[in-house]
């Protein structure tokens, strides 16, 4: 009767203990920041009093801007610098990393830190050439996961997700900003941020017809959400659920059926598959 009391009592407290560090781990793996995601072109002053305001910044808090996808990091930082003073008090600081400072432990700790972070355009590829397995990466994740506003536009949108469009095509070796067509195996993928686990991002949509690319992603990873974020629009995520900003319009591509590889070509055939589009205010959820 002891023995069986005994073997009670520390099922129980297996059982407390599961219960405690299960609910532990998924708060933990919960993110406290958001994402405002945007797709590049123009960016109104009411656009980005939208990303202060989402980022609720408090007095001593400042603003890190992060430019390694462009070619001329000093002028994307003054251009985004100069429309943001009219806005904002707050510090804007830009930290141009290479492969050296990556290692820096200050600057990766002030990045850290920074209650809003905002990742310019240009080419996605160069960014995370710079960022991929360092510090910096790190950094931007765990200043999410603690309550910071993670943004960017254009290439800057690219790389939020896990699985990244570079915007090349591996059937066809010349650059296309856009695809002519939707094949099997076409679409280049590389790791971004990972910010973004569920959905997979491409923006310039609608200004740029890309359509065929983000449909080209859903073949290869018909799980994800396709999200197409337009020129002068933005996505505001706060954990599983979006909401559009901006003065245009995201498609949202998701649930592939049916999907079948021609034998003998690498087209492709999808049976159906769900297509929305959201303007300004609307709302809509990720897995």
């Amino acid at each position: 009767m002891k023995n069986q009391l005994l073997f009670t009592f520390s099922f129980q407290k297996y059982c407390l203990l599961l219960f405690l560090f299960n609910g532990y781990f998924i708060q933990a793996q919960t993110p406290k920041g958001k994402l405002f995601i945007i797709g590049g072109g123009d960016r109104s002053d009411d656009l980005m009093k939208q990303v202060l305001s989402v980022a609720e910044l408090s007095k001593k808090d400042y603003i890190v801007v992060l430019p390694m996808s462009s070619e001329e990091p000093d002028s994307s930082f003054i251009f985004f610098k100069t429309q943001m003073v009219k806005l904002t008090s707050h510090p804007i600081v830009m930290l141009n990393f290479n492969k050296e400072t990556a290692q820096n432990k200050t600057l990766t700790d002030s990045l850290q830190k920074a209650k809003l972070i905002f990742i310019s355009g240009g080419d996605q590829v160069r960014f995370m050439n710079v960022v991929q397995n360092t510090p910096i990466k790190t950094a931007i994740k765990k200043a999410y996961e603690n309550g910071s506003t993670i943004s960017g536009t254009s290439a800057g949108a690219a790389v939020m997700s896990e699985k990244m469009i570079t915007g090349n095509q591996k059937l066809q070796k010349e650059y296309s900003g856009t695809f002519d067509n939707i094949r099997h195996d076409n679409l280049e993928t590389s790791e971004g941020l990972g910010l973004l686990k569920t959905a997979i991002i491409d923006q310039h949509f609608l200004k740029r017809n890309r359509y065929n690319r983000l449909l080209s992603a859903l073949v290869e990873f018909p799980t994800l959400t396709g999200i197409g974020i337009d020129e002068a629009t933005a996505i505001i995520v706060r954990n599983n659920q979006i909401e559009v900003a901006g003065d245009s319009e995201v498609i949202v591509f998701r649930n592939p059926k049916g999907i079948q590889k021609a034998k003998k070509t690498d087209l492709i055939s999808i049976e159906s598959l769900q297509m929305s589009i959201y303007m300004a205010g609307q709302k809509f959820n990720i897995k």
